[in-house]
């Protein structure tokens, strides 16, 4: 849904979000010629003394203030229960990712039919498909009869479809 641009007056439509306040949850949406003058006065850190903007920064930067001794100490324990499934294997990032499916002879036939590597992406298979079709389409292709030109465009097609199930899986 495009809402009307939140500028007093504007009546184009509101494309672009600019934050309202510091927390960042509730937002403007302007048309591009307001969002840019808005976003040109807008100052993240208006309204904070020096030392909040310096504390708010090392906050942002080096995580949780030595002074703040509560979350200090659960930033702690989170690190200890972070090292002790690291060295006892009981993390996750323990687990070997799930390994992708075996090419079965059937994705492998169909990437040599349309002239690939098996590295080849989605991006590539739908290439080939073009490019051979171009060639062997039944209504183009003058370099052989229409009986074989349909044949072998039928075994493209058929690659094609193979290899799509395959990577959208």
């Amino acid at each position: 849904m495009i809402k009307k641009c939140d500028f007093q007056g504007c009546d184009k439509a509101g494309i672009c979000r600019a934050p309202k306040s510091r927390d960042l949850k509730e937002y403007h949406f302007f048309c591009r010629e307001h969002a840019a003058e808005y976003n040109k006065n807008w100052n993240f850190y208006q309204g904070m003394t020096n030392d909040e903007v310096e504390a708010d920064w090392e906050r942002t930067v080096f995580g949780t203030p030595l002074k703040d001794k509560t979350a200090a100490q659960i930033d702690t324990a989170d690190y200890l229960n972070f090292l002790n499934g690291f060295l006892t294997g009981r993390g996750d990032f323990d687990r070997a990712p799930k390994r992708p499916a075996a090419a079965t002879r059937g994705i492998v036939a169909a990437l040599k039919t349309l002239e690939l590597s098996p590295t080849a992406t989605l991006r590539d298979v739908r290439a080939a498909y073009r490019r051979l079709a171009k060639l062997y389409h039944p209504d183009t292709a003058s370099s052989l009869n229409a009986k074989s030109a349909a044949e072998k465009f039928a075994e493209i097609s058929t690659a094609y479809k193979t290899l799509e199930k395959h990577y959208k899986k």
